[in-house]
């Protein structure tokens, strides 16, 4: 099992480097897929992965992610009301086939997986995004690296304890701290590209512990949701972590996170 999650794990960072600096179309059309994977997971959870409201869904991620390549949507707000009423049209007039907590997911799931996962091409298409987007994994995976080894060895007090008892709050702080760390060394070495001083550096380690903290809810908000329906993986896809939603979890907690904190202070 270790040897399948570390191989599976080596292969998952390698594809994440290469769709990453590759930018533009080929991280759209990656992170596309990967939503639409984490969608389907999702979904299945509710048990409609392959019905009309699935199908509603996964169309009103596809014209998102079509609208950050060509824009052609008015506003976001009309993106959302739309999808809301269609959602709603397909749950009413298939009347009593679906329950209401299905329509309520199919309209979330498009935002939680969907639009949240995004904010990776957003910040990638930032004037120093080419930098700035690695933040999103130094804040989520390493966040986690971190809180594991700093809880392993002094957590005392638990976080959350029906929902992650192995989590400590012990751990949660090193979490933030390391992702700050990193942050550090990782503006040390590029702060002159990213066109930022000492103080910009020292902001961006602010936002990466926000954004670790951040992580830290998404990865207990997708925990949360499967022990309300018993799920043990989300699925399988990624051999030894489980599927999409098990390993990006924090991920698409962080994206949107790091994307604005990123725009409105750094630039």
């Amino acid at each position: 099992m270790f040897k399948t999650r570390l191989l599976s794990g080596i292969v998952l960072v390698a594809a994440a480097i290469a769709l990453v600096t590759a930018g533009g179309g080929a991280l759209l059309a990656g992170l596309a897929l990967i939503s639409l994977a984490g969608q389907f997971e999702l979904y299945r959870v509710f048990h409609m992965e392959k019905s009309l409201l699935g199908a509603v869904g996964y169309a009103g991620t596809s014209l998102y992610y079509l609208s950050l390549w060509v824009p052609f949507l008015p506003d976001f707000e009309a993106f959302a009301l739309g999808l809301l009423v269609l959602m709603m049209a397909a749950y009413v007039f298939s009347f009593p086939k679906y329950k209401a907590e299905q329509a309520l997911a199919g309209f979330a799931g498009v935002f939680y997986v969907s639009v949240m996962m995004a904010g990776i091409y957003q910040i990638r298409e930032l004037p120093a995004g080419a930098y700035l987007v690695w933040l999103v994994f130094l804040c989520s995976w390493g966040c986690d690296t971190c809180a594991y080894c700093v809880g392993v060895l002094f957590g005392k007090h638990k976080m959350a304890p029906r929902l992650s008892p192995k989590k400590s709050v012990e751990g949660a702080v090193g979490g933030c701290a390391g992702a700050a760390l990193l942050t550090l060394l990782y503006g040390a070495l590029f702060w002159e590209r990213m066109g930022l001083s000492q103080e910009g550096v020292a902001l961006l380690a602010g936002i990466a512990a926000a954004g670790a903290l951040i992580s830290m809810v998404g990865d207990l908000a997708a925990s949360a949701i499967k022990r309300n329906y018993g799920v043990k993986d989300y699925g399988k896809l990624i051999p030894g972590h489980g599927g999409i939603l098990d390993r990006f979890d924090s991920v698409i907690f962080t994206a949107p996170v790091i994307y604005y904190l990123a725009k409105y202070f750094i630039g």
